[in-house]
């Protein structure tokens, strides 16, 4: 049984968690280096910045690898369309049988 989209991507969507948990990974180096860094070259306020960055980035990856510790839960597969296909499809027309395309008037300047 496959099931149909309901429409509602956005609050369901998927995201590549590996390649966000290896980009945070990348910021976590850089945070811890810029922390130790400014500390080092007597920089506190930014030594202070890049603490809070290292504080954000490892909650990040904290939420990162619990997700994909769930598991795909709820979250369709390839194989599941986008959206219902239509009831109807509109009737074809063969080209021959469409009006001929007319130009709109021009608009003329004073």
């Amino acid at each position: 049984m496959i099931l149909m989209r309901t429409g509602s991507e956005p609050t369901t969507a998927r995201s590549a968690l590996r390649a966000r948990f290896w980009l945070s990974l990348w910021g976590l180096v850089w945070a811890i280096f810029g922390t130790v860094a400014f500390a080092l070259v007597g920089r506190p306020g930014w030594a202070a910045a890049c603490g809070v960055l290292w504080l954000v980035v490892t909650v990040d990856m904290a939420m990162i690898l619990r997700h994909i510790r769930q598991g795909p839960h709820y979250q369709p597969g390839r194989d599941v369309p986008p959206y219902a296909p239509p009831e109807t499809r509109p009737p074809y027309r063969p080209p021959g049988s469409r009006p001929p395309y007319r130009r709109p008037p021009e608009h003329r300047h004073p």
